[in-house]
Order: C-alpha cells, then structure tokens, then sequence
C-alpha cells in the first residue's frame, strides 16, 4: 500500500480536486435546482455508482499493465503526469464557463439515477482522470488492484460527499457562481494551477520506492 506521506498527498489532491465546481457538480446542481432535493440525490448516487464502474475498469486496466510490465507502469504514470499537466494548462487557458450544463425537465428518483449513472460512464474524461491520477500514488511492488480499488473508492466518495453538500447550497451556490465572474475565474486558476503542480510532483518524483 502507499506509504503515509504518499497516501497523504493523494487525500489533499483528492479534497482539492473534489471540492472544484466541476462538470460532476454542476450537473448535480441543476438537478437540484430543477427536480428537487431529491431528484439531486438520486442523480448523485448515479454519477457516484458510474465514477465506481470506472474505478474497476482502471483497476483492472493498470493490474493487467503491470503485469506484463514494469517499463509499461512507469510510461502509464508518467503519461498520466503529463495528462494532468495538460489539463491544467488548459484549464487555465479556458474561456470563463456558464453554470448552466444543460436543460433538464423534472423527471423522477429512478430516472434521474439512471441518467446519472450514465452520464458518469459516457465519460471518456472520467476513465482517463482517473487512469492519470489514481497511479500516481500507488506502489507497483504492493497489490495494484486492490491499490486502485481503495484509492479511487475514497476518491469517488470525497466527490459525493462534496455532491451533497451542494445538493443542500444548491440555490445559494448556484447565485454566486452565476453572479461572480471573479469567482469562477479564481476556481478556474487554482484548478489549472493545482492540476499542473501535481502532475510536476509525480513526474519528478518518478518511481515510488
């Protein structure tokens, strides 16, 4: 398993990044906003159950590329250090972004669910943050699956956790980031910012011991 100072590193990236309005968070917020309290619950535990379908598919992905080599683990994690990079400077170089992710009529519990799931599991983006992020702090020598499996878990935990919250701030979060272009623009840098510095961390640190 990650050693302490690694497995802490990955919880203050992982509070960071799941705290950041994101994609995730405003589609549960306009589902809040639109169906209620409950219709953005349900789409939560959808979006939660479709960040977990990805979690097991990289899980298995990066088992199997260890396995057939440790040359192959080490390109994965230095090519997902540089995805990263990337995301980060293109974050930072995006055009400021409405809160409105889409127009969504009042449906039920079920359905919302459902689409949530779905949404999350079209994601190609979902696969691939993950398979850059996740094995940046795991440690080849340990069992990468069940590595892969207990970090991405808390990962997508810390995404819902932070999904209720807005879930109950859903009006009051949706006035301030639909008023404040100063606000989005601060969220937008230190998105970019923190994204950038974290993918330098991993590449220069390489190989974990």
């Amino acid at each position: 398993m990650p050693d302490l100072i690694t497995f802490g590193v990955f919880l203050s990236a992982a509070i960071a990044l799941a705290i950041t309005p994101g994609p995730g968070i405003l589609y549960v917020m306009t589902r809040s906003l639109r169906g209620g309290r409950q219709e953005g619950i349900a789409s939560a535990l959808g979006t939660s159950a479709g960040g977990l379908f990805h979690v097991v598919a990289a899980a298995l992905g990066i088992s199997i590329v260890l396995a057939a080599s440790a040359i192959a683990f080490a390109i994965v994690k230095y090519l997902g250090a540089a995805y990263l990079i990337y995301l980060g400077v293109k974050t930072l170089l995006g055009q400021d972004s409405s809160t409105q992710v889409g127009s969504f009529q009042k449906t039920g519990h079920n359905r919302a669910f459902f689409q949530g799931v779905v949404v999350e599991v079209l994601n190609p983006k979902t696969a691939l943050f993950f398979l850059a992020f996740i094995p940046q702090f795991i440690n080849p020598d340990g069992i990468i699956f069940v590595q892969f499996l207990l970090l991405g878990t808390i990962s997508v935990l810390l995404n819902t956790a932070v999904d209720f919250i807005v879930i109950l701030l859903a009006g009051p979060i949706g006035q301030l980031l639909h008023n404040s272009p100063r606000l989005r623009a601060t969220q937008r840098y230190a998105t970019g910012t923190g994204l950038i510095a974290l993918g330098g961390y991993v590449a220069l640190t390489g190989e974990q011991e």
